[in-house]
């Protein structure tokens, strides 16, 4: 059985995907980039901006979920340029203090939205 979870604290889905679905005890997030729940436009603004405020929306949604940024266990993150990995690193290591998950990290030549950073994840529900 799977749920659907939606929250207005994080962007609405820009296509026919769910923001989370929660099934057999996981929540598994869809790809989050940098927009603003209320206008759905892009924020402006360096990988640092944009991973943190793709890092809120993961929360929100986590949260939304009965979940949290720290029972994520896995991440997949997408840089538009792999020369954004230390800013975007640094802000990352910042919501994940301790146990991190597990984590992969590429470059793709573009992004929805030409957004420079867009990461998913899985938790424990």
């Amino acid at each position: 059985m799977k749920e659907v979870i939606t929250t207005k604290n994080a962007p609405a889905s820009i296509g026919p995907f769910s923001q989370a679905i929660r099934a057999n005890g996981l929540v598994f997030v869809s790809g989050q980039v940098a927009m603003d729940p209320s206008s759905g436009e892009l924020i402006d603004g360096d990988a640092a901006i944009q991973t943190e405020r793709v890092l809120t929306s993961l929360a929100s949604i986590l949260a939304a979920a009965g979940s949290s940024i720290d029972r994520v266990v896995r991440c997949s993150v997408f840089l538009t340029d792999l020369a954004d990995f230390a800013r975007m690193n640094e802000v990352y290591a910042r919501h994940f203090t301790s146990a991190p998950p597990a984590r992969t990290t590429v470059e793709v030549s573009r992004l929805p939205l030409n957004a420079r950073v867009e990461i998913d994840a899985i938790a424990l529900a």
